[in-house]
């Protein structure tokens, strides 16, 4: 069945069965590979894209569900939330292996979207569902702090 979706600002055509799986649409059909496989059963966060601004899981997402919504991957966060995040990120050093950044920075992103001066409780609720193998917890909650300061000054 083809759809047509607002991937990174373009308009992209896909012809896939309805319940396939948004993460396996972008990284198969489109080659956007950087949202990443982690779980399978949206607990990880590892597969977190925005979904019009919102943090979504997209392994369990059917195609048919996500309709005319605007979907931004890593390779195509452009907005200043997430320049400022990308930004902290390096900044602070925050990744070691690096498998987990991509959903974790599309959750800080949504996070400061919507939330411009997040305390440790909104951060830690915003940021609940991803799951860091490497246990970079505090540079990541550092680095929102950091991205945060940046988007005020």
């Amino acid at each position: 069945m083809p759809f047509t979706l607002n991937v990174n600002g373009e308009s992209r055509t896909v012809d896939v069965p309805e319940d396939k799986p948004l993460l396996w649409v972008l990284r198969e059909d489109l080659g956007l590979t950087g949202t990443k496989y982690g779980c399978g059963i949206a607990r990880c966060g590892a597969c977190t894209v925005s979904l019009d601004g919102e943090a979504a899981r997209t392994c369990r997402l059917p195609m048919s569900s996500v309709g005319e919504r605007a979907v931004v991957t890593i390779e195509g966060l452009n907005s200043r939330p997430g320049l400022a995040v990308r930004s902290a990120w390096r900044g602070l050093d925050v990744v070691q292996c690096g498998f987990c950044q991509s959903g974790q920075i599309l959750s800080a992103t949504a996070l400061l979207s919507e939330n411009a001066d997040p305390d440790d409780r909104d951060i830690d609720r915003a940021m609940r569902g991803n799951l860091c193998r490497c246990g970079t917890y505090q540079r990541i909650r550092a680095a929102i702090r950091q991205a945060a300061d940046d988007l005020k000054g």
